[in-house]
């Protein structure tokens, strides 16, 4: 029923196109006393979980909000290190928000050519000769569409195929002249 993301790609590989309708949602919080019994690091511009599993807070969740203010990036709104606040006992008790962080442009670059990648690879061992692909990869949580173009590929990652196909419908054509 919903469409999380569209990815257009070009027949080289290239993110051409790329929208979000994905809101990162909390999966955890909870409020800490000093010390912290969690290890978080730096990762990709995010402050993450990679050790102490506890309570619905999983190894690679982000910092979403400490004490209920949103966290810009790997630094709190006002703009100290996540990591030298939560070092310091004087800001404790602490409430910290966790949850899978939005994908960073090079994180949806990287995911948009390595699925043309394995769409290429899914083409070329294919047994029938001239394979349209892969078409759809299927979860327990989503559904990932391949509707090939002319110009290029269009990556839908939805729960409902009609509303995917819809929404290739409106977007028409990509690519030079459209």
């Amino acid at each position: 029923m919903v469409i999380f993301s569209v990815y257009v790609v070009n027949k080289a590989g290239g993110l051409i196109y790329q929208y979000d309708n994905y809101v990162p949602r909390a999966e955890a919080e909870k409020t800490f006393s000093y010390p912290l019994d969690l290890v978080l690091k730096h990762h990709d511009e995010k402050v993450v979980v990679s050790f102490g599993q506890r309570d619905g807070i999983k190894v690679g969740h982000a910092v979403l909000s400490i004490n209920g203010v949103d966290v810009i990036g790997k630094n709190t709104a006002d703009g100290k290190d996540i990591l030298e606040y939560l070092k310091d006992s004087a800001n404790y008790p602490v409430s910290i928000r966790f949850g899978r962080a939005r994908l960073s442009s090079n994180e949806k670059l990287m995911l948009a050519s390595m699925f043309h990648s394995l769409f290429a690879i899914g083409c070329q061992l294919s047994p029938e000769v001239g394979s349209s692909g892969i078409e759809m990869l299927e979860t327990d949580v989503f559904k990932l569409h391949c509707f090939q173009t002319l110009t290029g590929q269009c990556e839908l990652f939805d729960q409902n195929l009609k509303s995917a196909l819809e929404v290739a419908e409106k977007a028409g054509n990509f690519g030079v002249g459209s």
